[in-house]
C-alpha cells in the first residue's frame, strides 16, 4: 500500500443530485391535485410564473346580457339545487336533544357532555371510567350511572367500550328479545365470533343451526352506530390521462385540463431588467432560470407519463377492448425496458394517478400484476387469479365450503393455473374472505 503523499489526477463517473433535477423527479410523482398546489405556491414566491385563472372571464356587455338559452337556464338551476346547503344532524346535538337534563345534577351534566366528547367516529367510548371519576372527583360508580343514561339513548349501542357490549346493548333494545343471542353474545363472544361454535353447543346443550340463526341476525346489527352522523364529502377523483377505444384504434392522452395555465410574466420582466442594481438582476435571473426549469419539468413529466400510459396500453389491449377480467400480466420493470428507463421512473410516473377508460376509472398502479404459471405455454396475471377465486368462493356450497387445497386443485384442472396453496391463502386474504371454516353454514 502506498501511503506517501502526493497529487495526481483521477477521472470519475459521478451522478450529481442538483436542486433542479430534484424538482423534476418531484413533478413526475405528482398527481394532478399536488402539481397544481405546487405551482400555486411558486407563483407566489416567484413574480415571473404567472398563474391564469381558467375560472374568471372578463364579461362582454354586447353579447353576456342577452337572454340565454333555455338549456342554459336549466343547467344553472340544476348547479344552483346541487349547491344549496343541508341540514346535517350532528351525533352531539342529536344526543342532547333526546336527554332529559332534570334527570342530572350541575356534576352529571358536565360528567355527560365530556362522555359524549369523547365518543370516537364509531360511537364508542375509548376512555376508561376511572380516568373520568379522577377528573371530576367522583366514584367510578356515579360515571357509570351517567354512562347508562347515555347507553339508553339512539342510536342504539351508542356509548359502547367495546364491540362486544356494543351489541349486547343493540340486542337488549328489541322489542321482541332473543335470550339465546343475549346469552351467546354476553357470556361466549370470543367462541362465537371466532366461529368455534362445537364448544357453545356443548355448553348450551343447542344445535348448530340455533347459532347459525343467531349469527345471521348479528349480522343485521350495526357495529357503528355513529356512522351515519358522519359528515365527509365525497371525494372527486380527476384523471391523469384518458383512454378512449373507437372500435379500431386507441387515443391516449394526458388530461392537463385541471392543472392552471402558467405563462411568463413580460410586464414585470420588463419592469426590473433595466434597473442597474446587481441583487435585483440576480434576482430576475434565478427567478427566470427557474420559470424555464418549471416549464420543462412539466413537458417531460407529460412526455413520460404519455410513453408510459401507450405502453400500458399497448400490453393491455384486451383489458382495454374486453374488461377488466382480460387484464394480462405486466411488471413496471418490462415497461421500464421497453421504454429505456430505470424502474423508478416508471414507479414515480404511475403514483397516484388514474386513467379514465371505456370502463371507469382506475388507478395506473392497478394494470401492473405479477405472472402465474400455467399448465399451458402462456401466463396469466395475479389479478386473474383473484377474480376466479372471489367466482368460485361466491358461488360454492355453503355448508361444504372450498379448502385453500380444493381451490388449488380446480384452478389447475379447469383453469390450468398453478398456484401453492400458501399463495391462494395469501389473495384470500387481500380479498377479505375468510377461511373455510369461518365461511361453513349450518342451516
Amino acid at each position: 500500500m502506498n501511503l506517501q503523499a502526493g497529487l495526481w489526477q483521477q477521472q470519475t463517473l459521478k451522478l450529481t443530485m442538483t436542486q433542479e433535477l430534484t424538482q423534476a423527479i418531484a413533478l413526475l410523482q405528482y398527481n394532478a391535485q399536488e402539481l397544481s398546489a405546487f405551482l400555486e405556491n411558486k407563483a407566489l414566491e416567484n413574480p415571473l410564473l404567472q398563474i391564469e385563472s381558467n375560472h374568471v372571464q372578463a364579461m362582454d356587455p354586447r353579447f353576456d346580457r342577452t337572454k340565454p338559452a333555455k338549456k342554459k337556464i336549466e343547467k344553472d338551476k340544476q348547479n344552483w339545487i346541487e349547491q344549496i346547503g343541508r341540514n346535517e344532524l350532528y351525533l352531539e346535538e342529536h344526543l342532547k336533544a333526546q336527554l332529559d337534563f332534570n334527570l342530572l345534577n350541575a356534576e352529571g351534566e358536565k360528567v355527560f357532555n365530556y362522555l359524549v366528547d369523547c365518543l370516537d367516529e364509531n360511537g364508542y367510548l375509548r376512555v376508561e371510567l376511572e380516568e373520568i371519576a379522577l377528573r371530576f372527583h367522583i366514584s367510578e360508580e356515579e360515571v357509570f350511572q351517567t354512562l347508562k343514561l347515555l347507553q339508553g339513548l339512539e342510536p342504539a349501542g351508542i356509548g359502547a367500550r367495546n364491540l362486544h357490549e356494543c351489541i349486547l346493548l343493540q340486542l337488549k333494545r328489541l322489542e321482541k328479545r332473543n335470550p339465546l343471542a343475549e346469552e351467546i353474545i354476553e357470556n361466549h363472544f370470543s367462541a362465537f365470533a371466532e366461529k368455534k361454535w362445537k364448544d357453545i353447543t356443548k355448553i348450551l346443550g343447542i344445535k348448530m343451526t340455533d347459532i347459525q340463526e343467531v349469527f345471521d341476525y348479528v349480522q343485521t346489527l350495526n357495529p357503528r352506530p355513529a356512522s351515519s352522523f358522519q359528515h365527509e364529502k365525497s371525494a372527486y377523483i380527476i384523471p391523469d390521462v384518458v383512454i378512449d377505444w373507437d372500435g379500431n384504434s386507441f387515443f391516449v392522452s394526458v388530461f392537463d385540463e385541471a392543472l392552471p395555465k402558467i405563462s411568463f410574466n413580460n410586464e414585470y420582466y420588463k419592469q426590473f431588467s433595466s434597473n442597474k442594481d446587481k441583487q435585483v438582476k440576480r434576482f430576475l435571473q434565478d427567478n427566470q432560470q427557474d420559470y424555464y426549469w418549471i416549464m420543462r419539468s412539466i413537458e417531460q413529466r407529460k412526455e413520460t407519463l404519455s410513453k408510459v400510459s401507450l405502453k400500458i396500453v399497448e400490453k393491455q389491449q384486451e383489458f382495454f377492448i374486453k374488461g377488466p377480467s382480460y387484464i394480462s400480466p405486466m411488471t413496471m420493470k418490462e415497461i421500464a425496458d421497453e421504454l429505456e428507463i430505470h424502474e423508478s421512473t416508471v414507479s414515480r410516473a404511475v403514483r397516484e394517478k388514474y386513467a379514465q377508460t371505456p370502463f371507469g376509472t382506475f388507478e395506473l398502479r392497478s394494470f401492473f400484476s405479477s405472472t402465474i404459471k400455467t399448465t399451458s405455454d402462456e401466463n396469466t396475471s395475479s389479478k386473474q387469479v383473484k377474480t376466479i377465486i372471489s367466482k368460485m368462493i361466491e358461488g360454492e356450497n355453503k355448508q361444504r365450503p372450498l379448502s385453500d387445497q380444493e381451490i388449488v386443485q380446480l384452478l389447475k384442472e379447469k383453469e390450468g393455473m398453478v398456484v401453492s396453496r400458501r399463495t391462494i391463502a395469501k389473495y384470500r386474504d387481500q380479498l377479505g374472505i375468510p377461511s373455510s371454516s369461518k365461511r361453513k353454514r349450518y342451516d
